[in-house]
């Protein structure tokens, strides 16, 4: 079996306010700042997951959340550290940090270099005032404009803004607005995604008025091209990157590589020789429960790792696959998909054709890739794979 990339992902659930749109796992705190005992947790939760990993190589480390800013510099290289020392990473992993440039005081970016962060994901979602405050943001623009700055002063120039499009009552030069301000603070990498009403959220419950779907493609379209106009290219569905500044992390995600899940509520995903198969794991999603059952562990085995795991029956491969892959704007080589999911690409040859007569998917050098009309109606293609 041809090795399968492996990344680490790290989630670090707490945040100062939760936002009215967020669905990720994430819990507000009484203070801004977060436990120095999570860190211990999270060493052991990987000490844990050691096995699962045996000698193979760490390519990628991201932390997120909640909001992973909130702890100190210091506190990530201690366990950065930690890691290094436990298993083998790459010397020239990626490592991300997720940031709210509410939370990063003055100066904290150079001690996050420091401490070993390669590249930050900032939230900024917008910059138009009356924006941040329905979207319930701690942040004013002004703050995402003074962390930029900090990033390249600290040498952080490998950064991302997130921005969010079709938000509250949001016009379509209000949009362009956004992307034109992004583009001007000079960030590597852009991840433009549609604000969602997503359940289990405020927004959910009591929708804001939002933008139509003919005004929202608008807006989707003409930002892509002003992306486009600067030197951003979409190589992802909500991602845009200059030259050589893809995210490597996520890369992994959508090629349907492996990935470690460690802290309260993180998702792994992990390929073991036959019959092993394909496992998928999942840690406790509260912090007060995940932090108990490490403790309650006490010094147990490393081969007795915290929280489920799923081995997937074959017949949910292509659509786990396709749920990744297809979000590339490259698609899929047919090599990929047989090495990763160790399945025979005949096996959805009738889906494959299935979304080629609706236009939905063309054949590339190597494989196959969604068509516009494919990335419009990404669900819909995804969909006609499911078992």
């Amino acid at each position: 079996m041809t090795p399968v990339p492996l990344s680490l992902y790290v989630h670090m659930p707490w945040c100062v306010r939760k936002c009215p749109y967020c669905d990720f796992n994430s819990h507000q705190r009484g203070s801004a700042a977060a436990p120095p005992s999570y860190i211990d947790a999270l060493i052991h939760d990987f000490e844990r997951e050691l096995p699962s990993i045996g000698s193979r190589t760490i390519e990628t480390i991201f932390f997120g959340g909640g909001t992973p800013s909130l702890f100190a510099p210091e506190e990530f290289a201690r366990l950065l550290e930690a890691l290094r020392r436990l298993a083998h990473v790459a010397p020239d992993a990626e490592v991300t940090l997720e940031a709210n440039p509410g939370t990063v005081e003055r100066g904290r970016f150079a001690g996050y270099r420091d401490a070993g962060i390669t590249r930050v994901s900032l939230g900024a979602q917008s910059f138009a005032p009356a924006a941040l405050v329905r979207l319930g943001r701690i942040h004013a623009a002004e703050d995402s404009y003074r962390a930029a700055e900090e990033l390249h002063a600290a040498g952080l120039t490998n950064f991302n803004l997130d921005l969010m499009y079709a938000l509250p009552e949001q016009t379509l030069e209000e949009a362009l607005t956004d992307v034109r301000i992004a583009c001007g603070l000079k960030p590597a990498h852009i991840s433009h995604y549609q604000l969602t009403l997503e359940p289990g959220t405020v927004f959910h419950a009591r929708p804001p008025p939002l933008p139509d779907e003919d005004a929202a493609f608008a807006i989707l379209r003409d930002c892509q091209q002003l992306l486009a106009a600067e030197g951003f290219e979409q190589y992802e569905v909500s991602a845009y990157a200059r030259p050589a500044a893809r995210c490597r992390h996520n890369l992994n995600y959508w090629t349907f590589g492996d990935y470690v899940g460690i802290g309260a509520g993180a998702h792994g995903k992990l390929t073991f020789e036959a019959p092993g198969g394909i496992v998928r794991t999942e840690k406790p999603r509260q912090p007060r429960d995940y932090l108990e059952r490490l403790e309650a562990s006490g010094s147990a085995a490393a081969g007795e790792p915290s929280g489920a795991r799923r081995r997937l029956p074959r017949g949910e491969l292509p659509f786990e696959f396709m749920l990744n892959a297809l979000r590339l704007n490259e698609g899929f080589t047919i090599r990929n998909f047989e090495q990763r999911t160790g399945l025979r690409v005949e096996i959805i040859e009738p889906a494959l054709q299935h979304a080629l007569g609706r236009g939905l998917l063309e054949k590339s050098t190597a494989g196959w890739r969604p068509t516009e009309l494919g990335s419009r109606f990404l669900n819909d293609l995804q969909g006609g794979f499911l078992e």
